[in-house]
């Protein structure tokens, strides 16, 4: 079987990654020897995707793909953005009641769940972008997912956090984003 290092630590991501990718193996970096991931400076989640791919493929020579992925907040101008798990310190439910204490009052809750992926084989770095859709509700709702699940109204009604994880990869940015990197990765896996 084909291996492939997930750059992350984060195991709702790896969770996701790993159901998408039932014919690879995935591995994340607690299952590797020690490896302080780069700092996250960049303007994008593209940049810091990029990032993080090319440190982890350097260091363990071997195919490697990392995403970084986040909430935009229109009303907040991008916010959190980049910085989505890092925007205040804390669980993700404080992010959540500190997001929801900025959109008091605030009548457009437009947003988006935005995932950049990037992907470091052999030669250059493939890379992609996914985004859903929706908006920001007025209270948490459901017990699935992680983030900002809860508070992620998709166009149908449901929030993100009330899906099943099969139906969260069919519509979520990171399900999106890995969909577009597939034939790319299999075309890999395959011709190593």
């Amino acid at each position: 079987m084909s291996r492939l290092l997930l750059a992350t630590g984060n195991r709702g991501k790896a969770a996701e990654i790993r159901r998408l990718l039932p014919e690879i193996d995935v591995k994340t970096l607690a299952e590797l020897p020690a490896f302080d991931m780069p700092e996250e400076h960049g303007t994008t989640f593209l940049e810091n995707a990029r990032l993080k791919a090319s440190a982890a493929a350097e260091r363990f020579s071997m195919p490697v793909l990392a995403d970084d992925s986040g909430l935009e907040v229109d009303a907040l101008g991008g916010a959190p953005g980049v910085r989505s798990a890092r925007w205040v310190l804390g669980s993700d439910e404080d992010r959540n009641t500190a997001l929801l204490a900025r959109l008091e009052g605030i009548e457009d809750r437009s947003a988006r769940f935005v995932c950049a992926m990037s992907f470091c084989g052999h030669g250059s770095p493939v890379e992609v972008v996914g985004r859903c859709e929706g908006w920001i509700a007025d209270t948490p709702r459901g017990k699935g997912g992680f983030g900002y699940d809860p508070i992620f109204v998709l166009p149908d009604g449901r929030h993100m956090a009330e899906l099943v994880p099969e139906a969260k990869n069919q519509l979520s940015h990171r399900g999106k984003a890995l969909r577009a990197l597939l034939p790319i990765l299999r075309a890999h896996f395959e011709s190593h």
